[in-house]
């Protein structure tokens, strides 16, 4: 992926020097992010969390807003895994941008915040092990980069742009929030069962993996972003983060009706999508007969 060179964002923000945050509040109802379901289903075996907490939150469990903060500043200019997100964010912001002008509309750009072990957001207490996440309520995108390490050597998903469709990921669900579709997957929760709610997230998750393709897609047509095997690295962390892999993988049977993210092989399509049409019109999840 070529990276290096390119605008960096300015709309990072670094509470890693500030230490984790005790306190209560759960990231739930309000949030949605990519590790979730990581934590759900294979918490207790990686990270030693009990995944019946998670499960609550994902059913939509209260939350309780969080007013302390660690301290935050830009990251150090010679840190490249904090350059790699700042750049990835930009990038993300510059194509957005294009999108929404094109469409009448004016693109309103997230923050990221860098944080280790948790950190308060307007959704709750964030927590490392969640993995990388968006809060709607603070429009702000989450990251411990110790997640990385995680996706490459535990999910066996390596390479930049494998993470950087990661962010991209996140964004789309920026992108779906100023669009008002997550909105309205909020008022349909309680509305309709576990299940039927289940099958919306699902829609929706999947809709922010084609926006991450509409990224890429963009991204390399007025940037040559792309370089060989990067697709490969984007696809094969769809597969590894695939609701049907990470049961297998927290060694319980494959249960359909309790998917929330997707399968494997429907986030890869999704993101397909996305990266061959670059258009925001075919991530119509929700209209889709077939996923």
């Amino acid at each position: 992926m070529k990276w290096e060179g390119n605008r960096q964002s300015d709309n990072v923000e670094d509470r890693r020097d500030g230490g984790g945050s005790s306190g209560g509040g759960g990231l739930g109802g309000g949030s949605i992010g990519i590790g979730s379901v990581v934590i759900a289903l294979v918490a207790s075996y990686f990270f030693g969390i009990n995944p019946m907490t998670v499960l609550s939150l994902l059913s939509g469990g209260d939350i309780a807003p969080q007013t302390q903060s660690a301290p935050a500043h830009k990251p150090p200019a010679d840190d490249r895994m904090a350059a790699f997100v700042s750049t990835v964010l930009a990038d993300t912001e510059d194509v957005w941008t294009q999108v929404f002008t094109q469409g009448g509309a004016t693109y309103k750009e997230p923050k990221l915040v860098l944080f280790r072990g948790a950190t308060p957001t307007a959704c709750g207490q964030g927590q490392a092990a969640m993995g990388p996440f968006y809060c709607p309520a603070d429009q702000k995108v989450y990251i411990d980069l110790g997640f990385y390490e995680t996706l490459k050597t535990r999910l066996g998903a390596p390479g930049d742009f494998a993470q950087a469709y990661v962010i991209a990921h996140e964004v789309g669900h920026h992108v779906q929030n100023l669009l008002g579709i997550s909105a309205k997957m909020d008022q349909m929760r309680g509305r309709v069962s576990q299940t039927e709610y289940n099958a919306l997230s699902v829609r929706l998750e999947l809709q922010a993996d084609c926006f991450a393709g509409v990224w890429a897609n963009h991204a390399h047509a007025s940037r040559q972003l792309l370089e060989q095997g990067d697709v490969e690295e984007a696809m094969n962390a769809a597969a590894k983060i695939g609701d049907d892999a990470l049961q297998r993988a927290g060694g319980g049977q494959v249960v359909p009706d309790s998917f929330t993210h997707g399968s494997s092989a429907q986030r890869q399509r999704w993101f397909d999508i996305g990266l061959k049409n670059g258009n925001v019109k075919r991530c119509d999840t929700f209209s889709a007969s077939t996923l």
